[in-house]
């Protein structure tokens, strides 16, 4: 890459599970990028603020706790009210309460804004390869 492209990691809204977020950052940053790591128990507000302040190219959000669907209703709108319409969101983890397929909160998700939707076995190395990509075709890298 010959530019260091800038993402927000963090776990959003109630949830505490900041493992995955701690991991994701690393290999993110261990593969050239600038991580800017919120933590866990992000409000989204705080997402959009930290992607202003940096001028990030992509919000990177986990949740294990089953209830993101409710913290990201109308999220995908804040961010373009705030002038973020073309940084990449990308969501992965438990996304959902009770067994279901994750097929159904891929569909969910895309629809509530976001680029991307990872299960919380994703490769890291694929993820990695996606936002490269994706970055790629948006004329970022």
């Amino acid at each position: 890459m010959t530019r260091k492209p800038t993402i927000i990691t963090g776990t959003v809204g109630m949830d505490a599970h900041v493992i995955g977020t701690k991991i994701l950052s690393r290999a993110f940053r261990d593969a050239g990028f600038n991580v800017v790591e919120l933590g866990c128990l992000t409000p989204t507000d705080e997402f959009i603020e930290a992607a202003q302040e940096t001028a990030a190219d992509a919000i990177l959000m986990s949740s294990l706790y089953g209830m993101a669907e409710l913290d990201l209703r109308g999220f995908k709108d804040k961010c373009r009210e705030a002038g973020l319409d073309d940084v990449l969101l990308y969501i992965g983890g438990i996304l959902g309460v009770s067994r279901h397929d994750f097929k159904d909160d891929e569909v969910k998700f895309k629809k509530l804004g976001f680029d991307r939707v990872f299960p919380p076995e994703a490769d890291l190395k694929s993820a990695i390869e996606d936002l490269r990509h994706d970055l790629k075709a948006r004329g970022k890298i």
